[in-house]
């Protein structure tokens, strides 16, 4: 591709444009999308498909994914599978019955499997206690083969979170964390009802690197009610000045009939559109010149992060948890509403807690929907990552890999992107299919051309918009 497209670092922040092409879409943390799994892929179904992973003597690493749904308090603006309690004895059982869950599939998987990457994720994993907490790692280990030099991440609220707690993470072998931040400003925070000082964060940061951790993330909302041009500012700087590896910055999607905590938040106190979209831009301005990159959605690292190694090196992922360095690892996921993938397929766990004991009491794997993929999607899978994360794809390596014409095969799509082309969002050549620098902050837009089962105004209804 030209220089000027495969710089993957450039962008180019046109509110004009964004504001006209703005719409509803899927994120493209897996494609298809979960709303597509089917009831029809059951226990049974993953079991099969277990089976055959190893079928060639080619046996690929593992990923695991832990969903700790437990929160102390209600964040008005969440959306996440999460369960409000302050009784800290039903961390107990659940861990007794993820443990269960553990147990079942390396008796599956086969004892001893490699795991290259660990996630910890929620509601708040740090609602268990210490002790819980070692129970959970020590099962892990005790099933699976934890690499050395692994990926190994916690999510954390840094209002929960104390230096020993810190101390006992880096212990058990996380080497990653991601705190959430969402905005400084008190009067956002009261907004939101998440009351949580600069103080507090930056304690469990400087925790964190006197331990060893390797990657330090923070994740900001942009959107949320109360928020101005000149308090965001206010915490961007706070925020870069704390030096953070990462940082997320999502867009506040209020969807309050879907999520029934955000009908909590006063419309009325919502920034207007305009003023959202200069925040987004805002951000965007102030990360890229104190030296961030643009990974891709809402993502930026610093230039020696993996991350942006792995984007440069063409080894850039993106998976349920978002973007990642380990391509080719299967994700088992454990606990209520995780999401997995082995092979060709997709599976999720029962969302509700007394569905998932249920299942794991009758000494069954706690599946309640999947899928298995076919060619058509295997391929459109691919070119959403190659988009997703290398903003450009080479046409003739998926007819070498997919045994397509691609110009053929996608002749209505590459129709529809030469709208886009005229929008100035692509470069459209004989080989290759490449993304402007204006083009990467729509770039759902583009992978959404690809996606054959948004095909009507009601399907994209479900989703929220792109920025």
């Amino acid at each position: 591709m030209p220089s000027s497209i495969k710089a993957t670092s450039e962008l180019e922040v046109d509110l004009d444009l964004i504001r006209r092409l703005d719409k509803n879409g899927p994120r493209y943390t897996s494609y298809p999308t979960a709303d597509r799994f089917v009831e029809e892929f059951n226990a049974e179904s993953y079991r099969s498909w277990v089976a055959k992973r190893e079928i060639g003597g080619i046996s690929r690493p593992l990923s695991l994914y832990f969903h700790i749904p437990f929160c102390n308090t209600l964040c008005f603006y969440c959306a996440c599978n999460k369960i409000i309690t302050k009784d800290r004895s039903k961390a107990e059982d659940y861990v007794r019955y993820l443990v269960k869950e553990l147990s079942m599939q390396a008796a599956l998987l086969g004892e001893g499997q490699r795991v290259e990457q660990l996630h910890w994720g929620g509601g708040t994993p740090t609602f268990l206690n210490d002790d819980l907490m070692r129970k959970l790692m020590d099962a892990t280990r005790q099933h699976f083969k934890m690499v050395e030099n692994g990926e190994y991440s916690i999510e954390i609220d840094p209002r929960k979170v104390s230096d020993q707690t810190v101390v006992l993470l880096a212990e058990m072998g996380f080497n990653r964390i991601s705190l959430g931040v969402q905005d400084f400003d008190p009067q956002v925070q009261r907004a939101v009802n998440r009351i949580q000082s600069e103080e507090e964060t930056l304690q469990v940061i400087r925790a964190a690197r006197a331990n060893g951790f390797k990657s330090i993330s923070i994740d900001l909302i942009y959107g949320l009610p109360k928020q101005s041009l000149t308090g965001f500012k206010a915490t961007l700087d706070k925020v870069i000045a704390a030096d953070p590896d990462r940082l997320s910055i999502y867009n506040y999607a209020h969807m309050p009939t879907i999520f029934k905590p955000q009908r909590r938040i006063h419309e009325e106190e919502l920034p207007a559109p305009q003023v959202k979209l200069d925040i987004l831009s805002l951000a965007v301005k102030t990360l890229t010149d104190a030296g961030y990159i643009y990974i891709g959605m809402d993502h930026f690292a610093k230039p020696d992060d993996e991350l942006a190694v792995a984007q440069r090196q063409g080894r850039l992922h993106r998976n349920f948890q978002g973007y990642s360095t380990h391509s080719d690892c299967d994700l088992v996921a454990l606990g209520v509403s995780a999401i997995g993938k082995i092979g060709p397929t997709y599976s999720q766990n029962y969302r509700e807690l007394e569905e998932y004991y249920d299942a794991l009491d009758r000494d069954e794997l706690p599946i309640m929907r999947g899928m298995e993929l076919d060619a058509d999607d295997l391929v459109r899978r691919a070119i959403i990552q190659a988009l997703m994360c290398h903003f450009e794809l080479s046409k003739e390596s998926f007819n070498i890999a997919y045994l397509i014409d691609f110009d053929r095969y996608f002749a209505t799509e590459l129709d529809e992107l030469r709208e886009y082309q005229r929008e100035g969002l692509l470069k459209l050549t004989p080989e290759w299919i490449g993304v402007t620098p204006k083009g990467r902050m729509l770039i759902r837009n583009i992978c959404m051309v690809f996606d054959k089962y948004l095909r009507t105004k009601q399907q994209h209804a479900r989703y929220s918009k792109v920025i």
